[in-house]
Order: structure tokens, then sequence, then C-alpha cells
């Protein structure tokens, strides 16, 4: 797949002093902030999903307590 991205003077120069200074090429900076949105979005879905299971029953239980129910001391 290509990708084509235009960009303004003042944005071109920001993505170019950016990936200059992190030793970056544009591509790579494009495709990590993608891939970080994409992942984001997923966790965002996993948050909601999750908070939508605790909600109705909010028990929590320490770390101690799951280690020592779960016999894993």
């Amino acid at each position: 797949m290509t990708i084509s991205l235009r960009l303004d003077d003042d944005d071109a120069t920001l993505f170019k002093n950016f990936t200059e200074k992190y030793g970056l090429k544009v591509f790579g900076l494009v495709r990590q902030s993608v891939l970080r949105r994409i992942k984001d979005e997923y966790d965002i879905k996993a948050y909601g999903k999750a908070m939508a299971t605790y909600r109705p029953n909010p028990a929590t239980h320490s770390l101690d307590e799951v280690e020592r129910d779960l016999d894993l001391r």
C-alpha cells in the first residue's frame, strides 16, 4: 500500500525538525503515530467492556489475596 501525505509548509517544517531531532524518518513517525492511535482505540474499547463488567459487582482483591487464593505463595 502506498500512502501520500500532503502537508502545508508549517507542518512540513514541524515534521522535518521533529524527525531530525529524534533520528526518525517521516514514514516511521507517521506509521508509529497511526499504530499508537489504533492501539489506543482498542484499549479504550477494552476498558469500556471491563468497566461494564466491573460496575455491577465492584469487588476488588489485593495481590496478596489473589496469590493466596490461587496458591501461588
